[in-house]
């Protein structure tokens, strides 16, 4: 999805959060239960860019309906290179109600884990103040 790419790519975490369904679901690569609701959703992925180092995608798949997306991307957490994809899932108005991330290796896997897990308290704090979780 084009508007989420650029959103991502710019820094620009309000135009990120303003594509998100109220009821998004926001799966992990590294959080066993998925998290529900716009204000989690957006405030994991500040934290996320507050850790990802040299974050770039590198290509986008389109499903056939046109609802469907998938970004890969390349990125640096502690020193580990990872490599990723955003899985996007559009609702009827066409804003995100579906994102699920995956990464590798699994080594950079663990580094993502404990930098979101230094992140949590900031991000749970952050949701709280921008809505109901």
């Amino acid at each position: 999805m084009r508007a989420f790419r650029e959103a991502v790519e710019a820094g620009d975490l309000d135009a990120v959060e303003a594509l998100l369904a109220e009821d998004v679901v926001f799966t992990s690569p590294v959080a066993f239960k998925p998290y529900p609701g716009k204000a989690i959703t957006a405030a994991i992925l500040r934290a996320v860019t507050r850790i990802f180092e040299d974050f770039r995608y590198e290509r986008e798949l389109v499903g056939a309906d046109g609802r469907d997306h998938a970004l890969v991307f390349r990125t640096r957490v502690g020193g580990r290179e990872l490599t990723g994809c955003d899985f996007i899932h559009l609702d009827e108005n066409g804003l995100i109600d579906e994102l699920t991330v995956m990464v590798r290796p699994l080594s950079a896997a663990q580094a993502l884990s404990e930098a979101m897990g230094a992140q949590f308290d900031r991000i749970v704090e952050e949701a709280e103040r921008s809505g109901t979780r």
